[in-house]
């Protein structure tokens, strides 16, 4: 018998490669006919998808192909411009029954500073909209996707829904999303909303959100109202007293109270230093300054040398005229006022009275219009935004096989490519360590209890990212936001304010020491307001300088 041929290694791994290629597209091809909707832009888009003819919407759509591959993808290719293209589904999605999936990738070759790329699944039109004027006013049942913009870095999810009491439909927002990744990779983000009232975000596959559309606590305003409300014809009656404390009517001021005592008094025991020189002034004309040539005193006026600090009073403790220094006037008692006690009138804080709400309503799962078509309308300062592989399907497995066969292939090759580049350039350092650090207080921002500081802390963020060389001082910041917030819950809040001393004395010095401060206080606004005035207009000042 001959020997048997074998099959080079090489060879051998191309042809495991090309199994594997064909297995993920029959893959794909098998979820494409189990898929309600899906739209690969293998093809041009413009035979299926209709450009909004409204003239706001200058931005140009383009079919093209995602950097470094040969997938194609709907591209947004100008910056500053406002976009707007939908596509009609031939048959209306529902949302009331079962799991639905709605899933897409978006890439941000260029980044993000200001614009959006969501999509939205819009109502069918007899709701009044027409696929060549799609705009902003057209009425949508969810709206999904990445948006970011000054203050704002979420991934948004809000959906729409009709209040059957009042027929409104009111926009309801998740809380708390998750933020837009940083980078310029390729992104898949997934919504899944189930039959027992979740949805469920994902980014990547990575569960970033689960919530309940029925909790006020995950979306805000509420799907179902509150039972009641302020009553908006109520008044608060005249004769209410709002003060818990007041003066005492009886209190009468001490015969020994001196109103007119100064804060200060001069220290009439204070003696001049030995050695301090009267005769010398603190500040003396530059001996080394000489007038400038082309200085012209009628026009620049009469030349003076710029002043110096005196040498002599270096060594010295003091020049100029002595004066005695002032101190606390022990005999200070400031304005008098009488000291507070219990109000007998005191009604607490008024308040409307509650009434039933005439929007309120309940349900036992959401009222969903369906979906009849979807639609990009963004307004962005990026261009290449690459929307891809638009997805929906009725059981969230399909979703996940689209991801492995679309998406994640992509993904592995743009982040193998951006680890060589980190490489090449040195990055792998501090600039890399900056990188994990900045996407790890990304993730540190989404913290719900950190809802309140999140702009702030993005603020810090994307600081940080314009200007490497800040990156401890953002961590330092963003610590001490986390520090302070965490003390805040150990000690809770501020503490409540000491009961009024009974005193006359001591209460009025408390007051008039308080009042001073205030009066302090809005001086000093005053003095900055007036700074920052003269520093916007500085009056022309006479150049002088230094001949050598």
């Amino acid at each position: 018998m001959g020997e048997r041929k074998r099959i080079p290694l090489g060879m051998f791994a191309v042809l495991l490669l090309i199994s594997a290629c064909s297995f993920q597209f029959l893959c794909a091809t098998e979820d494409a006919d189990d898929a309600i909707f899906y739209e690969s832009f293998d093809e041009d888009f413009q035979d299926r998808w209709i450009v909004s003819q409204k003239e706001e919407y200058s931005g140009v759509w383009k079919h093209a192909k995602s950097e470094g591959h040969d997938d194609h993808g709907l591209l947004v290719s100008e910056k500053a411009r406002k976009y707007a293209i939908v596509k009609e589904l031939d048959k209306a999605v529902s949302l009331r029954d079962g799991t639905v999936v709605l899933q897409f990738e978006t890439r941000l070759q260029n980044g993000l500073e200001c614009g959006g790329a969501y999509i939205k699944y819009l109502r069918p039109q007899d709701a009044g909209w027409k696929s060549k004027e799609f705009d902003n006013e057209s009425p949508y049942s969810i709206m999904f996707g990445p948006d970011k913009c000054g203050a704002t870095n979420k991934v948004h999810f809000i959906f729409k829904h009709k209040n059957p009491k009042t027929g409104e439909y009111v926009e309801h927002h998740l809380k708390n999303p998750s933020s837009v990744p940083s980078d310029k990779l390729t992104h898949v983000y997934t919504a899944i909303l189930k039959p027992n009232n979740e949805v469920q975000i994902l980014l990547d596959g990575e569960q970033k959100k689960k919530a309940d559309f029925l909790s006020a606590d995950d979306f805000e305003p509420p799907l179902i109202p509150t039972k009641t409300i302020p009553d908006p014809d109520d008044k608060k009656p005249e004769d209410w007293d709002e003060r818990e404390k007041i003066p005492d009517p009886i209190a009468v001021k001490p015969d020994d109270w001196d109103e007119e005592a100064p804060l200060e008094i001069v220290d009439e025991e204070a003696e001049k230093p030995e050695g301090w020189l009267d005769d010398e002034p603190e500040e003396i004309d530059d001996p080394e300054a000489t007038k400038p040539e082309d200085w012209d005193d009628e026009e620049d006026g009469e030349w003076e040398a710029p002043k110096i600090e005196n040498p002599k009073c270096e060594a010295a403790p003091g020049c100029g005229e002595w004066k005695r220094p002032t101190k606390s006037n022990p005999a200070y008692k400031g304005k008098w006022y009488a000291p507070l006690i219990e109000n007998p009138a005191y009604k607490g804080i008024w308040k409307p009275r509650d009434i039933p709400n005439p929007a309120y309503f309940e349900l036992k799962k959401p009222d969903f219009e369906p979906i009849a078509a979807i639609g990009i309308e963004i307004w962005t300062m990026q261009d290449g935004i690459l929307f891809d592989n638009i997805l929906i399907a009725k059981d969230d497995k399909i979703a996940e096989s689209y991801r492995e066969t679309t998406w994640k292939p992509k993904f592995s090759v743009e982040k193998e490519k951006q680890k060589e580049e980190e490489n090449e350039a040195g990055s792998s350092g501090i600039a890399g360590f900056q990188k994990k650090v900045f996407d790890i207080l990304y993730k540190i921002a989404d913290i719900p209890f950190l809802s309140a500081y999140k702009p702030k802390i993005h603020d810090l963020i994307e600081k940080g990212q314009e200007q490497p060389n800040l990156t401890v001082g953002i961590l330092v910041a963003i610590l001490v936001i986390f520090v302070s917030i965490f003390f805040r819950i150990i000690f809770g809040g501020k503490k409540q304010p000491t009961k009024v001393e009974t005193k006359v004395e001591k209460t009025n010095v408390e007051s008039s020491s308080s009042n001073k401060k205030s009066g302090e206080n809005v001086e000093n606004e005053e003095n900055k307001e007036k700074e920052e005035s003269s520093s916007s207009a500085p009056a022309r000042r006479r150049s002088i300088r230094r001949e050598n």
